[in-house]
Parts: C-alpha cells; sequence; structure tokens
C-alpha cells in the first residue's frame, strides 16, 4: 500500500508538470503552393506510423489514411473535419490469414482518455495485447474491416488546415467538438470509402461523445449498432478520490487560467522516470493505472511498460475543464463557460444545454458492458445511464456486468477476448444490418 501511494503522489506530480512541459512542441510549417491553404503539423514519417509499428508487425495488413507526404493533401487518404482539424486513421481491412478485402463489414473503434490523469488515449489503445487477444486484431480475425480512430490532438492528429499545435487556438476545444466535427468526420469517412453502415466501438470518453451524438439524432443513418466498454455519461458519483480532488480544487482550471492550452503529461523525461520506477524490485506498476481507474482485475504486469511506450497522448486542458465541470455537477451538459454573456453568445442560452440521454432512439442496437470495480466509470452513474435507456427496446439492448472489471480492463485485461470481446462481436453478428 505504502508503495502503492508513493507511485500515486509521483504520477500526479510528473503528469501535471509534465503539462506545462508539453507545449513546448518543435514542428513543421508547410505551405501548399496555389491552394492557399497554410499547414502545420506534427506529421509522423511513414516508417513512425501505427501500421508500420504496431499492426504490419504482427503480420496484418494495414493501410494508414493520415498527413503524410508526399500525399499531405490528398482528401482520399485523410480525414479532415468542418473546423480544419486533419485526423489520422488507420485500417485494417482483412485478418492474419488473408482474405478478400471490400465485403467485410465495417467496425470504428474509437478510444477514451484517462479521466483522473486527465490525459488521452489514442489508437493504439486497441492493439496493446497480443494480436490473439487485442480487440482489433481479434474483428480483423473474425471477418470484420476495421477502423482505428485518432482523435484531435493526439500524436498521429496533430494537423490542422490553418493553425499548429503551438497556437493556442488549436487548442480551443473539449469534447463538444469531437461530437460535433471529429465522430461525424470519421464516420463519414468510413461509410464512403466502404459503402457500408458501420459498427461502432467507444471506450471511456469514446462512449461519451457516441451517446452525446445519439441523443441528438446524429449518425444513426450511418450505424449498424454501438458497443460501449466502460460507458461515461454521468460522472457525478466518481469514485476515484484522485479525480474528485481534481475536480474540486480546479486543477484543469488553474492551468487553464496559466495559459495552459494543451494539457500533454507526456515527455521522455516523464516516461523514463515511470519506467525506471516500475523496473525496481516489489513495484506492482499496475498500481501505476489502478490509481486512475480503480483495481483491475487481469492485467499482465508487462502491459504498463508497453502502454507507456505509446500512451498517455495529449488533450486540449478546456477539455479537462469541462470532465471537471461534468463531475462537480453531475450532469451532461455542453461545456460551461460560467458567464451568462459567454454562453448566450454560444448557445443562445444563458446555461449550457444538456446532452438528453432520453432522446436516444429505442430501437438502436446497443451493447454496454461496465465493471463493478471502475472508479472512472461508476456503478452508480451506469445505473443512472441505464435508466435514461429504461425505455429502450428490449431486444436492442445488451447489458453486460462484469463485478472484478476496472477501468483498463476493458482494453488491457488477458481475458478481455473470451469475457468481454467475444460477446461483443456475437451481439455485431445478430446487427448485420
Amino acid at each position: 500500500m505504502e508503495v502503492a501511494n508513493s507511485l500515486t503522489c509521483i504520477i500526479l506530480l510528473i503528469f501535471f508538470c509534465g503539462s506545462a512541459a508539453g507545449s513546448r512542441t518543435k514542428l513543421f510549417s508547410f505551405n501548399a503552393q496555389g491552394n492557399g491553404i497554410g499547414v502545420a503539423a506534427l506529421a509522423p514519417s511513414s516508417d513512425d506510423g501505427i501500421c508500420k509499428s504496431m499492426v504490419e508487425t504482427q503480420g496484418y495488413a494495414c493501410e494508414e489514411h493520415t498527413v503524410n507526404m508526399p500525399t499531405f493533401f490528398s482528401s482520399s487518404v485523410q480525414v479532415t473535419t468542418q473546423d480544419g482539424y486533419i485526423l489520422s486513421m488507420q485500417r485494417i481491412p482483412v485478418g492474419r490469414s488473408g482474405g478478400t478485402p471490400g465485403n467485410r463489414p465495417p467496425v470504428l473503434l474509437q478510444h477514451g482518455l484517462l479521466m483522473v490523469a486527465k490525459s488521452v488515449m489514442d489508437g493504439i489503445t486497441w492493439l496493446l495485447l497480443p494480436p490473439e487477444q487485442s480487440l482489433a486484431f481479434v474483428l480483423a480475425d473474425n471477418g470484420y474491416d476495421v477502423w482505428l480512430a485518432n482523435s484531435r490532438g493526439t500524436k498521429y492528429s496533430k494537423g490542422h488546415t490553418s493553425l499548429s499545435p503551438a497556437d493556442s487556438a488549436y487548442w480551443n476545444w473539449s469534447w463538444d467538438e469531437l461530437v460535433a466535427y471529429d465522430l461525424p468526420a470519421t464516420f463519414q469517412y468510413v461509410n464512403d470509402r466502404t459503402g457500408q453502415k458501420l459498427h461502432y466501438v467507444g471506450h471511456s470518453q469514446g462512449t461519451l461523445i457516441a451517446l452525446a451524438a445519439f441523443s441528438k439524432d446524429q449518425l444513426l443513418n450511418m450505424l449498424r449498432s454501438a458497443a460501449l466498454l466502460s460507458p461515461i455519461a454521468f460522472v457525478g458519483q466518481m469514485t476515484s478520490p484522485l479525480a474528485r480532488n481534481a475536480a474540486d480544487n480546479f486543477i484543469a482550471e488553474t492551468l487553464y487560467w496559466l495559459g495552459l492550452s494543451e494539457f500533454d503529461p507526456r515527455g521522455e523525461a516523464v516516461v523514463k522516470l515511470l519506467k525506471d520506477i516500475c523496473r525496481k524490485p516489489g513495484v506492482d506498476c499496475t498500481n501505476l493505472l489502478t490509481a486512475f481507474t480503480g483495481q483491475n482485475c487481469c492485467l499482465n504486469s508487462s502491459i504498463v511498460d508497453i502502454f507507456l511506450d505509446h500512451e498517455p497522448q495529449p488533450s486540449a486542458t478546456k477539455n479537462m475543464v469541462h470532465l471537471a465541470q461534468m463531475i462537480r455537477q453531475g450532469t451532461i451538459t455542453m461545456y460551461d463557460y460560467n458567464d451568462a454573456n459567454e454562453n448566450t453568445k454560444h448557445y443562445g442560452q444563458p446555461t449550457p444545454p444538456a446532452y438528453n440521454m432520453t432522446s436516444i432512439p429505442n430501437d438502436l442496437p446497443l451493447f454496454l458492458s461496465y465493471g463493478g470495480e471502475d472508479a472512472l466509470s461508476d456503478v452508480n452513474d451506469v445505473k443512472l445511464l441505464l435508466d435514461s435507456l429504461k425505455d429502450h427496446d428490449g431486444d436492442k439492448l445488451v447489458v453486460q456486468y462484469r463485478d472484478d472489471y476496472a477501468h483498463a480492463d476493458y482494453v488491457m485485461a488477458e481475458n478481455a477476448k473470451q469475457d468481454v470481446y467475444d460477446p461483443l462481436i456475437a451481439f455485431f453478428k445478430l446487427k448485420r444490418t
């Protein structure tokens, strides 16, 4: 317990200090000739992409749909949101044994975030386990056309048509913009490329933005079904003392007021320190995740080292403020500017509009899985969500409860395939149209 508490203190310190260091990012800038578009981005080289580093090494075919020279402005290989963010996606079109791509049902996987660390994950979330255990690979091997999303601001989605990540305006967004812009852009892109409606899988914040969109009757014409792992909607009863403390003490707001528009917990020094700590005898670094997520039941101790190689990723400090507002208020509303005039300017009313979970269509096929040990997607908060869905068609809603699962188990547990992913895939197979 003493080691775990020490780890928690160290982790909190370096995450919040790291966010300040993260604002000093080196960029390249590129101005296109003849199209009037100025672009600044952290565009990874082709050998630094998720496909080459995480997918092809496991024997799977993979396509990068990303900002990458020389096809920098090709609309056919990148996702551009209506507000100018250029998002990276990866596609695993067939399983390891091969097969014919093209007619497979598409599945979009949307990552989440570690809400206590206030740090985002990215598409690698779905690739951290061995191929026979990682959801992305399991889906591909089961006949699905798998697409990985990477939200704005993460390593592979730092492009913009006019801004660079060094501009504070680049980080002027919360998860409201993921609902309004990122999710529609990725849905439309997959739909256009495949000519099919898609299945959706979200984890953590990936469930929040989907539920918010569905409550506004968005995306439904392109959707077959949705699976929500560790569903986040109401978070007012979140049990993590770290999350509650950060929200109640306005930590994110303080960073925002200090002018830190980008929250970046990642840096070489931070990762090296954590890895050095985790290698010390007697230190079980699954406690690193437990401090944020609750007591995960089924993580291999080596998974933390793999996690630190790739995660966590930056996010907007404004997004962290929005999540803190939800924790304090126990509501699901749009970002609150805490000023009636400012709210009116943005929303046409003095208070931020609510996302009404009871407005989600009753005939939308939903698979929800939540855990009894999850400190972020707390059981009592999930029950509030389920109460909002009480009129849902009985044959359209599947609810799975794992009493021993916490937040990270859903993407990192050794037994997630048989306990969660196999039932999820069985659900998808029933929702073919």
